[in-house]
């Protein structure tokens, strides 16, 4: 069997390997999963599901430093911040056994007119059918478990390709919830380097739900390629805009500003990118964001003592380095950074007022960049903002109620933080993005939901007639 070797982004040592999968190898465990699904008398009762659900947080709890380390050494996020999301992981997986106890279909009205006399009529919830997923790579472990445990916890066997260059997180997931007692074949994972073998998971008509975490234009081109009746849920990244007011808070804005741009090397679909400051303001803003980012501890995600790890690729370095040029030299004030620094490094960088065309401005980074820009009018601002076909978390800074409902009235965004940055997510709260930024809603209960199907039952009895 070939193996895939996975190399750690800031000092290509070995990490691990995997097994590449055939096209073979993925149209079996789809046929294992679809025999799986089509056996109605043998799914896995809810209270199995949770059981092994609450054994696998366990483990993943016991576990958590050394799956912390491992996520950090392939994917290049710092080991604090690979230790939080361990520790989101295990939250998240509580979070699927409390959506079970809570949410069981509902009652219809019935008895409201003559036709519905004498009749009663309730709900209930099925998985929709096999569900695959194509994960990306910025966090390794928890995005495996928002597309994978929801599937467990509702019923639904999964198959899933990790990115290729993280695979190693994926794997500790579907290990331990076989041994946390999840029978084999219901969650699979897969690793296709052929991306014609990979689009099987998406093309394949026993694929009742697809899950897609990654770019817009590979995501919108997968949803193209879907078989009919087959549902989906995408997720790709934004050009995040913040706006800054004149009477903003600034001691408590900028540390929130610098950690929502610079965390895990700005490699995150709502990192901070595009902050929009009154112009009275603007340069200030744009120095201590410089200073901030200056003082950050760039180097081995390894270590617990680094705030901002590698990109994951050396191609991305120079993508990046680029844009920060390009943008420079059409006119932005480079404030800090604008350097690669080694191990696929790139200095935290703030920009002061680039080209409202740059690429800096109207596409997203995906690295440690923030572009200060400022404005005049609000509505200037808001305007910019809204020019892009991107749409996912916005933000706005200011201790005005009048300012803020503005933006959030006028924002084209599924979500507008006031005084936080675009960043903040907790996984239950309904995540999406709009337009080009994606189809459909994430975070843990929304995941849930649509993997399932409400089922109805109307009753007719001559005793209530």
């Amino acid at each position: 069997m070939t193996q895939h070797s996975v190399y750690s982004p800031y000092d290509q040592s070995l990490v691990g390997q995997v097994a590449i999968s055939t096209a073979e190898d993925v149209d079996a465990a789809l046929a294992r999963a679809y025999a799986l699904f089509r056996d109605r008398k043998g799914w896995l009762p809810k209270i199995t599901r949770m059981q092994i659900l609450e054994r696998a947080a366990e483990l993943i709890g016991a576990r958590r430093q050394a799956i912390a380390l491992q996520a950090a050494r392939e994917g290049g996020k710092p080991l604090k911040d690979s230790l939080t999301e361990v520790d989101r992981g295990v939250e998240g997986i509580r979070n699927c056994i409390e959506v079970l106890r809570a949410d069981a279909g509902h009652v219809i009205p019935m008895g409201l007119n003559a036709i519905s006399t004498g009749k009663v009529a309730f709900t209930q919830l099925e998985p929709i059918g096999v569900v695959t997923a194509i994960s990306a790579f910025n966090h390794p472990f928890n995005l495996i478990i928002h597309q994978v445990i929801p599937a467990i916890a509702v019923g639904a066997p999964v198959v899933v390709k990790p990115a290729a260059n993280t695979p190693l997180s994926c794997k500790v997931i579907i290990d331990i919830l076989l041994e946390s007692g999840l029978p084999e074949g219901w969650a699979q994972m897969v690793m296709p380097l052929d991306t014609e073998v990979a689009g099987k998971l998406v093309a394949d008509p026993r694929v009742g739900f697809f899950s897609f975490i990654g770019s817009a234009p590979v995501g919108w081109m997968l949803r193209s390629k879907l078989a009919p009746g087959t549902r989906c849920a995408l997720e790709h990244g934004g050009v995040a805009p913040v706006i800054v007011a004149a009477d903003a808070d600034l001691d408590d804005a900028l540390p929130r500003l610098a950690r929502g741009g610079f965390w895990h090397a700005g490699q995150a679909c709502v990192s901070v990118q595009r902050v929009f400051c009154h112009r009275s303001i603007a340069r200030e803003v744009a120095q201590r964001l410089g200073e901030l980012g200056a003082g950050l501890k760039v180097g081995d995600p390894s270590s617990e003592q680094t705030d901002v790890g590698p990109l994951i690729h050396e191609r991305e370095v120079k993508r990046v380095g680029q844009w920060v040029e390009e943008a420079v030299t059409a006119g932005a004030e480079l404030i800090c950074g604008g350097a690669a620094l080694g191990n696929n490094c790139y200095a935290p960088t703030v920009l002061l007022d680039p080209p409202a065309d740059s690429q800096v401005m109207h596409k997203e980074v995906f690295g440690p960049v923030i572009v200060v820009y400022s404005y005049d009018q609000l509505d200037e601002a808001i305007a910019l903002a809204n020019a892009l076909p991107y749409a996912f978390q916005a933000a706005v800074f200011t201790r005005a109620l009048d300012t803020a409902m503005q933006c959030y009235q006028q924002f084209d965004a599924s979500a507008v933080m006031v005084n936080e940055n675009t960043l903040f997510r907790v996984d239950w709260m309904p995540f999406a993005g709009v337009r080009q930024s994606g189809h459909g809603v994430g975070g843990i209960p929304h995941t849930m939901k649509e993997m399932q199907t409400e089922k109805m039952m109307v009753w007719r009895s001559k005793v209530l007639e």
